[in-house]
């Protein structure tokens, strides 16, 4: 897990590195270009102040030292540059060597800059607009400039002149040549800004640059085109020094970034192995009643070690409720057999002293609870009733006949209720232990009604005997559960009859309770859903009953 968040952690950086030395890289060429429009802006102003045809070009102060600077006419002939520059390509006179002489040397002074003649130059550049660029590498910028900005920066033709005799042989003719239709007007410079890169040296060192172009017509009508440059040695170097601090910090930031996530991931899963840790020595010594130990916070490990703790608790439960299940039917098996045992040998000893009527009412009760055992075995295995149709009324009345007559009257009533689904024979049952039950409790008689409220049949069942306490109206559906404990054995049962009945009615979807009866008996309610009338094409034959 450590080495998945570093690892996406170390994509996250390298990401946001790339991009951040991409963004630093953009700014820093903008802000170049920025300068190198200017730089050129402001020597095409002074350019423009210049009178041609008697005088030889020279740069204005703007264009300071170490900076690279061109100047070129229309056909690419070139007329000055910059002092210091020494080679340029990226401004339209392409590689351009400059030669050093006398009026250039490595390092001029501030004196008026040399101008190159046309014939030192190569004729290879191509023709640029005020409104396009074409080989120059760069776009056209509209500065939505007008003649006030050329303007401002005219002065006198006699400030920049000198006294050298190179006059109209340098330049070619002396006249004035025609104005071409996307020329500046005379004394102004264009509106559009042409960008490219390219790679300058000055005074011996080299360097990429931004160029800027702009055009400038003179006084003497002459357009030319002002080349100035913008160094991206700052770029690279910010750029450079940021990538190897980035690089620098990249593992530093990764060993600590692992740490914590080490750290973090240790402490939020240590109560995951307390958990896992009682967990496994609870299943080594299975002792169910241990708990494991739940950590005061309230997210997600805390919800799971309660629950982990509400799952031992049920476990435990139903683990104690199962031994005292064993425990109890082994103690109630128990009992008749020693009594069968104790007649049989009485018997054997002395035949005319065999119980045999009692050996067969013992032999009937282990047949009984034999059964009951047999029947929770298949409810708790989860066996689901039949979807058969059943008329409780009818089923009341079956077991009645049965019974004998010597036991308390039963009266029964029925307004023709609707059937409900399920085992037949489980139902019969859960009926038989409600009557045996009101009858072994009952004074003068017991009341049945089977009535149908809403969506449910509603079976009955009261006595007249003294009746369920409050306290005690869940726990007689327990197994083994008996509150006449002063009773005889042979009256009061095993304590199963109530506890079958009501997973009998559970499965069927339906609900057993106790209350008090009008007489002040027990009363003893079943309530089983209707069954759902079927379609005629699935409707089963009622005649066939489950056993």
């Amino acid at each position: 897990m450590v080495l998945w968040a570093t690892a996406v952690v170390t994509v996250a950086l390298v990401a946001a590195g790339i991009a951040v030395l991409m963004s630093l890289r953009v700014n820093l060429t903008e802000q170049a270009q920025s300068e190198a429009n200017d730089t050129a802006r402001r020597i095409a102003l002074g350019v423009a102040t210049w009178r041609g045809g008697d005088a030889r070009l020279t740069l204005p102060e703007g264009a300071r030292e170490g900076i690279p600077v061109q100047v070129t006419d229309e056909d690419g002939r070139l007329l000055a540059v910059g002092a210091g520059l020494e080679s340029v390509s990226g401004t339209g006179v392409t590689a351009v060597r400059v030669p050093r002489t006398a009026a250039s040397p490595t390092a001029p002074a501030p004196s008026p800059s040399p101008s190159v003649s046309p014939a030192q130059a190569p004729n290879t550049a191509t023709q640029l607009g005020t409104g396009t660029a074409d080989d120059h590498g760069g776009r056209g910028r509209d500065r939505n400039r007008g003649s006030d900005d050329s303007g401002s920066g005219s002065h006198g033709p006699d400030d920049r002149s000198t006294d050298d005799d190179h006059g109209a042989d340098d330049h070619g003719s002396v006249g004035s040549p025609a104005p071409r239709a996307n020329d500046p007007a005379i004394g102004t410079i264009g509106d559009t800004v042409l960008e490219g890169s390219g790679h300058a040296v000055v005074y011996g060192r080299g360097a990429p640059y931004r160029f800027a172009t702009v055009k400038a017509t003179d006084l003497g009508g002459r357009t030319v085109l002002v080349h100035a440059g913008a160094s991206l040695a700052a770029r690279e170097s910010a750029v450079r020094s940021a990538a190897v601090a980035m690089l620098a910090g990249l593992p530093l930031v990764l060993l600590v970034v692992g740490g914590v996530t080490w750290l973090v991931t240790r402490r939020a899963l240590a109560p995951v192995e307390g958990i896992r840790r009682e967990m496994a020595a609870i299943t080594a010594s299975e002792d169910l009643s241990r708990r494991v130990p739940e950590p005061a916070s309230h997210d997600e490990v805390a919800r799971l070690a309660r629950t982990t703790n509400e799952t031992l608790t049920a476990l435990e439960a139903a683990v104690d409720r199962q031994r005292r299940f064993v425990a109890d039917a082994s103690h109630e098996l128990r009992s008749p057999i020693a009594s069968l045992r104790t007649q049989l040998e009485v018997g054997s000893a002395h035949p005319q002293l065999l119980d045999v009527p009692g050996a067969v009412k013992d032999t009937e009760r282990l047949q009984h609870l034999a059964a009951d055992l047999l029947l929770l075995a298949r409810l708790d295995a989860g066996e689901r009733p039949g979807q058969g149709r059943v008329d409780l009324g009818e089923l009341v009345r079956e077991e009645l006949e049965r019974r004998p007559a010597d036991r308390a009257p039963v009266s029964f009533r029925t307004d023709g209720v609707p059937q409900v689904a399920g085992s037949r024979g489980q139902l019969a049952r859960v009926i038989g232990n409600l009557l045996d039950n009101a009858q072994r409790h009952s004074r003068a008689g017991v009341v049945v009604r089977v009535t149908a409220r809403g969506d449910r049949v509603v079976l009955t069942v009261a006595d007249d005997g003294s009746g369920v306490p409050a306290s005690e109206r869940e726990r007689i559906f327990e197994r083994f559960v008996r509150l006449d404990d002063a009773r005889a054995r042979d009256d009061g049962g095993a304590g199963l009859g109530l506890a079958i009945a009501r997973d009998v009615a559970r499965r069927h979807g339906g609900t057993l309770t106790v209350g008090e009866a009008p007489s002040g008996g027990a009363l003893f309610e079943l309530r089983l859903p209707v069954a759902a009338v079927p379609s005629p094409a699935h409707t089963a034959p009622e005649h066939s009953r489950e056993s």
